[in-house]
């Protein structure tokens, strides 16, 4: 069965955008290198050769891609060409009245609830793992026990306020020591659940 993993950039106080939806400076560690990296979308990044490393490891084991319906609607969906080339599944209460878009990636709108859509991701993703974007989609798979593992691209920047990443969470989830791949401007960490 498929992992199901999240990863998320976050501000060193917990915030992955601005209550706007905006990021700010979040992402700065996107263009902080010189190693080219182009996502599924066509997108360019100029990253340090470790965050480059990293952060190209992490596309290649994505066999599907959870997202919700307002990450959706945010991106537009990306076009149909999301960061990585996998079938997108989105979680919502109604598939929206227009079509996807053609020319990317299959697009599936789950409408029976998180754990239904998570199956169903799973069967998509293979061998690779489901991705799960957006911090209420996350913190929804972490409730429901769907959560294998937490990656945090941890950058030196406080917001203040904005959109948490897991605070809110209904209990006390305890995770394993994580794996640490430091990098200029950001700091990769990885959690696995520990059960």
């Amino acid at each position: 069965m498929s992992d199901v993993i999240t990863n998320l950039t976050m501000s060193l106080d917990g915030f992955i955008a601005y209550p706007d939806d905006t990021v700010g400076g979040l992402f700065d560690w996107y263009r902080g290198g010189d190693v080219p990296l182009i996502d599924f979308g066509g997108r360019e990044s100029r990253l340090t050769p470790p965050s480059a490393a990293f952060l190209r490891a992490e596309f290649d084991r994505v066999g599907a891609f959870l997202v919700g319906r307002r990450l959706y609607d945010l991106t537009g969906g990306w076009g149909g060409r999301p960061p990585v080339e996998a079938p997108m599944v989105v979680v919502t209460h109604a598939a929206p009245a227009d079509p996807p878009p053609t020319g990317g990636v299959p697009i599936t709108f789950a409408t029976d609830g998180i754990e239904a859509a998570v199956t169903e991701a799973r069967e998509l993703a293979g061998n690779g793992v489901v991705s799960v974007a957006g911090a209420k989609l996350a913190r929804s798979c972490l409730d429901a026990g769907l959560l294998d593992e937490i990656i945090v691209n941890l950058v030196p920047l406080l917001l203040g306020k904005g959109v948490p990443f897991l605070a809110g969470t209904q209990e006390t989830v305890r995770l394993k020591d994580p794996e640490i791949t430091p990098a200029p401007g950001v700091t990769h960490l990885r959690y696995r659940m520990s059960r």
